[in-house]
């Protein structure tokens, strides 16, 4: 029987409503929850790790190292088969794609959560759990990188985002759907994932990068803002196929000749950006004044990048390629 460490790192699946507020706050232990999934002893052994109760907004690039690390070294154990992560659902996919990009291991990563929290009907949590640990013990599990299981769908940690406040298959992977699913206790693949040739291995992160959403007639107010207050990388979420606003591109052009790398996404929420168009301020021009282009990543997951790129290097050619070699089509 494999032998599965799940960690609990707090966020809706570890949350019931407090009656005096009329609220829900971090109130599970990781043994309550766990006596939930039932029958879950005839497929894997478990051992529990209490890492935090923090609901997802309060998680920080900083605390995804620190989770890292704590992973790497469980990882190490003989052991260990496998690793499952809970986590708040507002920045599961923030902390999934950290994962993605710091941790090189064969051993099964899931990343999971809950919709609902423990007062309500149709609480979800202990399915997500059941169906992360049924992904866990797989063979075929093995080598795919970070996996985020919710509401029995398996997605890549490179893929999936969150694509809705309230339903229970929020998490979806808009271009390319699920790598599979979890029936009857099994998972069932239904493609491979696009690899990557990065494995971002830092002691130390660089967190202040901005994130700035573009919007018809913005200005390169917020984008000096950053400069002048010692930011070290910025993402844009451009219009379409990568364009902003004529009146950004100076913003970005102070940004990029201060050294400041500038990774250009779209605020599409699928497509990648690419050089089309050649007006002012359109990708085109943005590429040659030197912003580097994230392609088919939000900018949530962009951002995160930038940071663990940054804390590796600050040549801007070495950022480039770390962006641009990897595609994630």
């Amino acid at each position: 029987m494999k032998k599965v460490a799940i960690i609990f790192n707090g966020g809706t699946i570890s949350m019931k409503v407090d009656p005096r507020i009329n609220a829900a706050i971090p109130a599970l232990s990781s043994q309550e929850i766990m006596s939930m999934v039932t029958n879950i002893e005839k497929y894997a052994d478990i051992e529990t790790i209490n890492f935090s109760k923090l609901p997802g907004p309060h998680m920080t690039p900083d605390l995804m190292l620190e989770l890292s690390n704590t992973i790497k070294n469980i990882l190490k154990r003989e052991d260990i088969d496998a690793v499952i992560v809970t986590h708040g659902t507002d920045t599961l996919e923030e902390t999934a794609f950290f994962l993605e990009l710091n941790i090189k291991s064969e051993k099964p990563i899931i990343v999971l959560g809950a919709m609902r929290n423990g007062s309500e009907l149709g609480y979800d949590g202990p399915s997500n759990l059941s169906a992360g640990i049924c992904t866990a013990i797989s063979e075929e599990s093995k080598g795919k990188g970070v996996l985020v299981v919710m509401n029995n769908e398996v997605n890549a940690a490179t893929e999936v985002t969150k694509t809705n406040t309230l339903s229970l298959d929020t998490f979806k992977s808009p271009e390319f759907g699920p790598l599979g699913i979890v029936d009857n206790d099994e998972v069932l693949y239904y493609r491979e994932k696009k690899s990557h040739d990065h494995i971002l291995n830092i002691d130390k992160l660089e967190s202040k990068v901005g994130l700035i959403k573009s919007g018809a007639g913005m200005d390169s107010d917020i984008i000096d803002f950053y400069i002048n207050n010692g930011y070290k990388g910025l993402v844009i979420e451009a219009m379409g196929r990568g364009n902003v606003p004529p009146s950004m591109l100076d913003g970005i052009k102070r940004a990029i000749n201060k050294n400041i790398p500038v990774i250009i996404v779209s605020r599409c929420p699928t497509g990648r950006v690419l050089d089309t168009y050649g007006y002012l301020g359109a990708g085109k021009m943005l590429r040659d004044i030197g912003a580097i282009f994230g392609f088919n990543l939000p900018g949530q997951k962009a951002r995160i990048k930038l940071m663990l790129a940054l804390s590796m290097t600050k040549d801007i050619n070495k950022i480039k390629d770390i962006f641009e070699k990897d595609r994630f089509k």
